[in-house]
């Protein structure tokens, strides 16, 4: 296994992994058309350079099989090279043949099903960290929690996170079993979870995963308007990219940029080094399909902050309010967080 990367431990007891993951998301849905064979090139990269940290979900792409293009295409190199892969997915959002999003199920059966429908696309004997995608509200934490530990008894998980979640809702899954990592948005333009649920996590003894750690690529500074999108890329409809918001939210990303030049660093390494300077407990998960990206995003692995420079920082942040929700309105009221 490759180890060029630093590594971090998820929860108390969770998986060890590279300092940095990779989301592969936007390798099958959300962000406009990609080829899988590129696709495949940025995996085995990963692996390579010693990103050993996968992460996707059964939502993730809808194709003539239904859901789970996402865990296909993993398939493809867990077939070759599952030893060196710290495999995450995740259950819970359903959606359609026409890939509409239905709801949310967190019920007991639904559970099991949905990770045994994992088990096969993935073509894996074992998930190593199986989250939660987002909180049921009509179903008892406890109750898709104990299914979920359940599969841990059965040896088909190794261990649990959930994602979106509150602090009192972490509080309820960890009396049930132990929580090795919750994934939630955070980056330089979403820092909600300091008030309450990174607190509550390390006081549990909880990992956390960033998500979206370089707000979806408008932290790169490469965000050319939204008209450059490809016309079925999310982002159109994200209310940060929108008219005067995004405009807006160009200044904090200019302030950034600043500092990152004097740092001879892109502005996207600084945001990872910023969140990795956070704390050893958190492990930002950037997606790419570009290989040139990969490689620059775990250089930030190796970017230490100065004093100095996490002033300029929160200077950054105080002189620039971030403008617009993380999400439309409909999947905002999906988090429980």
């Amino acid at each position: 296994m490759n180890t060029a990367l630093p590594r971090r431990t998820l929860g108390r007891h969770g998986p060890v992994v590279s300092a940095l993951g990779l989301g592969c998301m936007g390798m099958s849905d959300f962000y406009g058309p990609s080829e899988t064979s590129t696709n495949l090139a940025v995996l085995h990269h990963a692996l390579d350079i010693g990103v050993n940290f996968l992460d996707t979900a059964d939502m993730y792409g809808v194709g003539a099989e239904g859901m789970g293009e996402n865990e296909r295409l993993l398939a493809e190199v867990l077939r070759t090279r599952r030893d060196e892969v710290v495999l995450a997915t995740k259950f819970g959002n359903v959606r359609g043949a026409d890939g509409a999003f239905i709801g949310v199920d967190g019920r007991p059966e639904y559970v099991a099903a949905a990770c045994d429908a994992s088990l096969r696309r993935l073509g894996v004997d074992h998930i190593d960290l199986y989250y939660q995608h987002r909180v049921d509200r009509t179903v008892p934490i406890e109750d898709t929690v104990g299914a979920m530990a359940r599969l841990v008894e059965a040896g088909k998980v190794r261990h649990l996170g959930l994602s979106e979640a509150s602090a009192a809702t972490l509080r309820r899954a960890a009396a049930v079993h132990p929580i090795a990592a919750l994934q939630t948005e955070y980056s330089l333009w979403t820092r909600d979870v300091e008030a309450e649920i990174l607190p509550t996590c390390r006081e549990l003894g909880i990992g956390f995963v960033a998500y979206s750690p370089l707000g979806r690529g408008f932290l790169t500074g490469a965000f050319a308007g939204s008209g450059a999108l490809a016309e079925n890329d999310w982002r159109r409809s994200n209310p940060r990219f929108q008219g005067d918001n995004a405009d807006r939210n160009r200044a904090l990303v200019d302030a950034l940029s600043a500092i990152a030049l004097a740092r001879d660093c892109t502005p996207a390494q600084l945001a990872l080094a910023w969140l990795l300077d956070r704390g050893e407990d958190i492990v930002p998960i950037p997606g790419t399909r570009r290989i040139a990206r990969l490689d620059e995003n775990a250089a930030a692995a190796r970017i230490a902050l100065s004093a100095g420079e996490r002033t300029a920082i929160d200077a950054a942040l105080a002189a620039h309010a971030v403008a617009g929700t993380r999400y439309p309105e409909a999947s905002m009221g999906t988090l429980d967080g």
